[in-house]
């Protein structure tokens, strides 16, 4: 089971990598565990400047931007 964490403030594009990260790992058969993480101090710990963030399994892969759906898919099979 990959852990995702998707960092920001709850907006619009925040929602949005939530869902599209969802979608994918559902069309591929992936086990997630998504956590949504507002926290700003909680954020600038992982030294993400730009939300949404994208951390798995402890390692920022996104920051910035709503992610493409060949990244995502990149991310949930590595």
């Amino acid at each position: 089971m990959k852990r995702i964490k998707v960092l920001g403030s709850g907006c619009k594009n925040c929602l949005t990598t939530a869902k599209l990260i969802d979608d994918k790992a559902k069309a591929l058969g992936v086990e997630i565990e998504i956590e949504k993480v507002t926290d700003m101090a909680a954020i600038m710990g992982f030294g993400v400047m730009s939300t949404p963030g994208v951390v798995i399994d402890g390692r920022v892969v996104h920051a910035g931007g709503i992610p493409g759906s060949a990244a995502i898919e990149q991310w949930l099979r590595g």
